[in-house]
């Protein structure tokens, strides 16, 4: 079991499913979320427990997904696509976890869109997309 929290803990989120590796997105929306990029790991719905929900804001950042963050703190928690029938995941942010994650990261998304003042310097995978 993982264990997740906001940094005021108003959210606390325990995960229970291994976690695949995490994707970096370099998309301007996510930089713009996060202060950088944004690093995220999906994980089933099934799986994610939820102290303190009624902390969490919802903002839609597109017909397409909403993005989850502490109304307290403001700690981008989660990026959740709209459509529940095709996506039964949610993706939470990597810095929300308090404990080990025992993964890695596995691919750069949207680098068409990464910022001017920073290389990818890593032989990850990196889709334009």
């Amino acid at each position: 079991m993982h264990k997740c929290s906001c940094l005021c803990e108003a959210v606390i989120l325990e995960v229970e499913a291994s976690l695949d590796p995490a994707e970096a997105c370099h998309c301007t929306k996510c930089r713009k979320w996060s202060g950088h990029l944004g690093v995220t790991v999906e994980v089933p719905r099934s799986s994610v427990s939820i102290q303190g929900a009624e902390n969490i804001k919802w903002f839609h950042s597109s017909e397409k997904v909403r993005r989850g963050f502490c109304a307290t703190c403001g700690t981008p928690l989660f990026f959740d696509p709209i459509d529940k029938e095709k996506h039964d995941w949610i993706a939470i942010s990597m810095g929300a976890f308090d404990t080990p994650t025992e993964t890695k990261m596995g691919l750069h998304i949207f680098v068409a869109e990464k910022g001017d003042y920073y290389e990818i310097t890593d032989d990850l995978p990196q889709n334009e997309y």
